[in-house]
C-alpha cells in the first residue's frame, strides 16, 4: 500500500455514551475504525493495544456507559470507491424513520460482505446513509432469498428490536414454491437443526440440534409444485429450506438442499434462483411499541413463474 493511500491517525480517546452501551468491543471498533483492516483490529485487541479504562479487554467485552477507550495511532487505508449503481437500493426501501429501515432485499445480494464479497446490503446502505453511523442488521436473510430485511439506525433501537425478536414478538412469513404436492395435513414441521462442520456451511436435521419450528400453509397447488406460506416460529439458519427438504418437498431452485436435475428443469421454465421471498414482517416499533406491518410484493421474476404455472393449469 503506497503512502498516498494511507494516513496515520493520532491517539483517540472515546467515551461510551448510552446509545453505544451494550455493544461488543469488536463490533464497535469495526464500525468506528473505517479503513483499518478487520484482521488488524482483532490483532491490536489481542495485543492489548486497545485500552478501556486503562485496562485490557477481550474482543467480546460489552461496552458500558462511561467507559473510556484509548485507541492507538493506526494506519488507515483510503476508502475504496463506492460500488457503482447502488443508488437503486433507495427504490427498495419499504419503511424508514430515524430509528429503523426496512429494505426489500434483492435476491443474489448478501446482507454483508465477506471473504469473497467486497460489500453487501449493510455496506451499501452505510454508504448511502453516512449519517446513520450505528446502522446494523437486526436479522439476516440468505443471499438467495429476497424480501423484508430490517436494520436499526440506533444502538438503542437495535437492542430493543433484538429483545423483541428473542421474545417472539416478530411475525415473519415467507412465500415459497416447493416441489411436489405438499401434504394437506402437514401444517407444522418441528425438527431440530444443527450446522455441519467444514468450509461448506450446511444445516441438517439432527437430534442434538437446536429446537426449530416452521408452520406451513398451502396457498395454491400446481401439477408439479405447491405454493406455500411459511411462518417462522424460530429463526434458525436455512430453517425453511431444510424443513421443506426434510419433508420431501425442497424449495424450487434450492441449489443446496434441492435436487440438481429438478433445478435444471425449473431453470428452463424461468426459475433462475431460489423461490423463497420474505413477504410479510410485523414487529413492535422500538420507540413507540406501535405495530409496524410491512409487506414486500413478490418480485417480478417470481410473479412471472407463478403466472406461467397458473396458465399451464388452464
Amino acid at each position: 500500500m503506497s503512502s498516498q493511500n494511507r494516513s496515520a491517525a493520532a491517539v483517540r480517546w472515546i467515551t461510551i455514551d448510552a446509545e453505544r452501551s451494550g455493544q461488543r468491543l469488536d463490533n464497535f471498533l469495526l464500525a468506528t475504525l473505517k479503513g483499518v483492516p478487520r484482521t488488524h483490529i482483532y490483532r491490536i485487541v489481542r495485543k492489548g493495544e486497545i485500552r478501556i479504562n486503562k485496562g485490557r479487554r477481550k474482543a467480546d467485552y460489552r461496552l458500558r456507559e462511561g467507559d473510556v477507550l484509548r485507541i492507538p495511532p493506526l494506519a488507515v487505508r483510503a476508502p475504496p470507491p463506492e460500488p457503482p449503481g447502488l443508488a437503486w437500493l433507495e427504490t427498495r426501501v419499504l419503511f424508514e424513520d430515524e430509528h429503523l429501515l426496512v429494505l426489500n432485499k434483492p435476491s443474489g445480494m448478501a446482507v454483508h460482505g465477506g471473504s469473497s464479497l467486497s460489500f453487501g446490503v449493510i455496506e451499501a446502505l452505510r454508504g448511502l446513509r453516512p449519517a446513520a453511523r450505528a446502522l446494523e442488521l437486526v436479522h439476516r436473510l440468505d443471499r438467495s432469498t429476497s424480501g423484508c430485511l430490517l436494520l436499526a439506525k440506533r444502538r438503542s433501537a437495535l437492542r430493543a428490536l433484538q429483545e423483541s425478536l428473542r421474545a417472539g414478538r416478530f411475525e415473519k412469513t415467507y412465500t415459497a414454491l416447493v416441489e411436489g404436492r405438499w401434504p394437506t395435513g402437514l401444517a407444522r414441521v418441528a425438527a431440530p437443526l444443527r450446522r455441519t462442520e467444514g468450509s461448506e456451511r450446511r444445516v441438517v436435521v439432527h437430534a442434538g440440534g437446536k429446537a426449530s419450528l416452521t408452520e406451513f400453509a398451502v396457498t395454491a397447488r400446481f401439477p408439479e409444485a405447491t405454493l406455500v406460506e411459511a411462518h417462522l416460529v424460530t429463526g434458525r439458519t436455512h430453517q425453511i429450506r431444510v424443513h421443506a427438504a426434510h419433508s420431501g418437498h425442497p424449495v424450487v431452485g434450492d441449489d443446496r438442499y434441492g435436487d440438481a436435475a429438478r433445478n435444471a428443469l425449473w431453470r428452463t421454465r424461468g426459475v433462475a434462483r431460489l423461490f423463497l421471498h420474505a413477504h410479510h414482517l410485523t414487529f413492535p416499533h422500538p420507540a413507540t411499541e406501535a405495530v409496524v406491518d410491512i409487506i414486500a410484493p413478490l418480485p417480478p421474476d417470481l410473479a412471472a413463474v407463478l403466472e406461467s404455472l397458473h396458465d399451464a393449469k388452464v
